[in-house]
């Protein structure tokens, strides 16, 4: 039976190749929906970047919706040194012709989870809608079978801050009350994410596929790979959140480890901090299954397989 999956995202060049992953995957997931909350940009442009990539992928029958345009309780940050002016630079943008949805994406959230009572929520941006949703409708929580998210970092330190993961930093009070929750958790943070480099070979051979969504896609990593291939002297810019999309079709690509996550909401200096508790030195609870390695290659040959499933030259 297919799992039935809401994206939350805030696209974002890594999120618009996730949600490129979970379009060629619909044999598997049944893909309720697509909703977009502000973080790498605005929520103006997170939501029309989604909508576009319904369009590079053909993508009529998927909704879009609207969430939160602020954290909870802090002014918003956003990355647009990372990931360009638009969120998705190294595509040309364009007016979507993928309708925007009326509901908000909370909205529609809880209606999902009224309506089934087996959803698998996978935020890849900061967890402002989820949070909410949460907040709003406690008594629905059952009906959330797994939380599959990107967020969060440990021996990796920061991505912004010293000691913060950007999705996390964003909305720290969010992430506390998402890993607070009680429902099942999978998480990918920085530690294993850093580890599924964008390389030219791989983004060559991504080109090389010959569709409309591949050439979006190396057209993105070829912008996106810029920035962090400096900042880390890495070949290539890792893939943060199309782990989440890969660990539901393929979770024996990665290693997880039953930990407790706890998120830093207080300190001036470490704000948005995740400590986990790999070894179990303290007396906190388990809440989420961390993922710490990955296999690369193979994540990459599950992404040029869904890739090519849009047709093309290979």
């Amino acid at each position: 039976m297919r799992r039935r999956i809401i994206i939350d995202c805030d696209p974002g060049q890594d999120d618009a190749i996730g949600l490129f992953l979970a379009f060629a995957s619909r044999d598997e997931l049944d893909l309720l929906g697509v909703t977009t909350v502000a973080g790498n940009v605005p929520l103006a442009l997170t939501q029309q970047n989604a909508r576009q990539m319904c369009d590079i992928a053909n993508v009529r029958d998927v909704p879009v919706f609207a969430g939160c345009d602020r954290p909870l309780r802090r002014a918003l940050l956003t990355a647009e040194h990372v990931h360009g002016r638009t969120g998705i630079d190294g595509v040309d943008v364009i007016d979507p012709l993928t309708p925007l949805n009326d509901q908000h994406a909370v909205d529609f959230i809880i209606e999902s989870l009224r309506q089934y009572d087996a959803v698998t929520l996978v935020p890849t941006g900061p967890m402002t809608n989820i949070a909410t949703v949460i907040q709003r409708e406690p008594a629905l929580l059952p009906s959330i079978e797994r939380i599959v998210l990107m967020g969060g970092a440990m021996r990796e330190g920061g991505n912004y801050s010293p000691s913060a993961e950007f999705n996390v930093l964003v909305d720290p009070d969010a992430a506390d009350i998402v890993f607070s929750c009680g429902r099942p958790i999978t998480a990918f943070g920085l530690d294993v994410t850093h580890k599924v480099l964008s390389t030219r070979e791989r983004v060559a051979r991504i080109r090389g596929i010959g569709n409309a969504v591949s050439d979006a896609t190396a057209g993105m990593l070829s912008f996106f790979q810029r920035h962090d291939s400096k900042k880390y002297g890495a070949d290539g810019a890792p893939l943060h959140d199309p782990c989440t999309v890969a660990w539901l079709l393929k979770p024996e690509l990665f290693k997880t480890k039953p930990v407790n996550v706890s998120v830093e909401t207080d300190s001036e200096l470490t704000i948005g901090h995740t400590a986990v508790d790999f070894w179990h030195v303290t007396s906190r609870p388990v809440n989420v299954d961390w993922a710490y390695d990955v296999d690369a290659d193979g994540f990459y040959e599950l992404l040029f397989d869904r890739l090519a499933r849009f047709g093309g030259e290979t």
